[in-house]
């Protein structure tokens, strides 16, 4: 397995570079450092997003307090609280009890204040309002879609204003208003399938965003995740990506999720390989195609950041260590076949090489790949050299107790 430390010297190499650019270090002698505040850095490329998702308060007990313990809270710029449902051509409510009504117990808060019966606002989004006075630069966005909840995009890009204003008057509702700072579409995918297929044409993604800035304004943050499918004629061509950059604060490139045991037979693959490498199974899959295609359609870098996953994709009856070995299926997961937190694997079936600027892992029959604190100082390290905006992750949970992944982010 190659050092681990050549990663953190680039990273560290990169980013004296860019402090010396700031006039952050000094010259000649004992070199001194005035700290940025979190506006500087995300300013300066930096910015960190972290997805919390709504269900994971169920089964994964993993709750907004988990943020601040971990330590996640301090390194965070932004968090994408996923996700608000698209539906009847509106924005619509997720999980409503998990949102606005479970009551917390003194333990389980932020705060350390249990809920009351009578409290106007309680669940994830009043967790999510004590966790702003605590970090006061903080930034929520309320996500919607997802793979699973995208299918009624189609009905809402008939009619981008209605939609626009659904979306708006609840994101603004009064009784949380203070808690979101801006809207993430996820939209899989304008123009082409994901759980559905879509058929609303080249230019509905960016009618849609079009809408959405002008109702939210200047003020209020607009931001998309989209497709990492760079192949000619893949999903990045489905859509006008570049015509709806002007009305988006960022985009978020999913680049992850490339490969998976999907195909159970295999090859094995790395999820979210870097670069690509001799015997990729597709040309163009990997993270720095799809940054390449999107900089190449014209999006400027300081309106794309880097997509990481915090969990890894595996498969099971595999002989080979290396990539492109044959497989008999998806490896077991803690939650759902195929698919486990990096908390859990670095653990159960830690990183035996790497390729493509990510790890994987061999252990028994079953092979894994996911990122580990070295590969994302690779992966910062192209982030800081390409210029983009910052980093994204899929999602808070899937970190370990004390932020091992994003303390490697930021």
């Amino acid at each position: 397995m190659p050092s681990p430390h050549r990663p953190l010297r680039a990273l560290l190499s990169t980013v004296c570079a860019a402090l010396l650019g700031a006039g952050l270090l000094a010259g000649a002698g004992a070199p001194t450092a005035t700290a940025a505040t979190p506006a500087q850095e995300a300013a300066a490329g930096s910015k960190v997003i972290g997805y919390f998702t709504e269900w994971g308060t169920y089964d994964r007990k993993y709750y907004v307090k988990n943020i601040e313990t971990s330590g996640s809270a301090d390194r965070l710029t932004h968090i994408n609280y996923a996700f608000g449902n698209v539906t009847g051509g509106k924005c619509a409510m997720g999980d409503s009890y998990a949102a606005t009504e479970r009551a917390y117990t003194a333990a389980e808060s932020v705060d350390g204040v249990a809920d009351t019966w009578d409290q106007p606002l309680r669940g994830t989004f009043n967790e999510l309002r004590e966790l702003k006075k605590k970090h006061p630069d903080l930034k929520v966005l309320w996500s919607f879609g997802g793979w699973t909840w995208s299918g009624g995009f189609g009905e809402a890009a008939r009619n981008p204003a209605a939609f626009a204003q659904s979306c708006y008057d609840l994101v603004e509702n009064s009784k949380w208003a203070d808690v979101f700072d801006g809207i993430d579409i996820d939209w899989e995918y304008p123009n082409a399938c994901g759980a559905t297929c879509d058929t609303s044409g080249r230019d509905a993604f960016r009618d849609l965003m079009s809408a959405l800035r002008a109702k939210f304004g200047s003020d209020g943050l607009v931001t998309a995740a989209i497709t990492a499918d760079a192949t000619p004629g893949g999903k990045i061509d489905a859509a006008d990506y570049a015509g709806a950059a002007q009305y988006v604060d960022w985009y978020n490139p999913m680049t992850y999720d490339f490969f998976g045991a999907w195909d159970a037979a295999g090859p094995t693959a790395p999820h979210s390989a870097l670069t690509s490498y001799d015997g990729i199974p597709k040309a163009g899959f990997h993270s720095a195609a799809t940054i390449a295609r999107l900089k190449d359609l014209g999006i400027p870098a300081a309106k794309l950041l880097l997509g990481i996953g915090f969990y890894g994709r595996g498969w099971t009856g595999v002989t080979q260590s290396a990539p492109g070995g044959t497989a008999t299926g998806p490896a077991a997961g803690t939650y759902e076949q195929g698919i486990d937190d990096y908390k859990v694997l670095r653990a159960k079936c830690p990183a035996t090489g790497t390729v493509g600027g990510t790890a994987y892992a061999k252990c028994g029959s079953d092979w894994w790949s996911y990122d580990t604190p070295a590969t994302i100082g690779t992966k910062m390290a192209y982030k800081d050299e390409q210029g983009l905006a910052g980093t994204f992750f899929w999602e808070l949970s899937g970190d370990t107790a004390d932020g091992e992944l994003i303390k490697a982010i930021r």
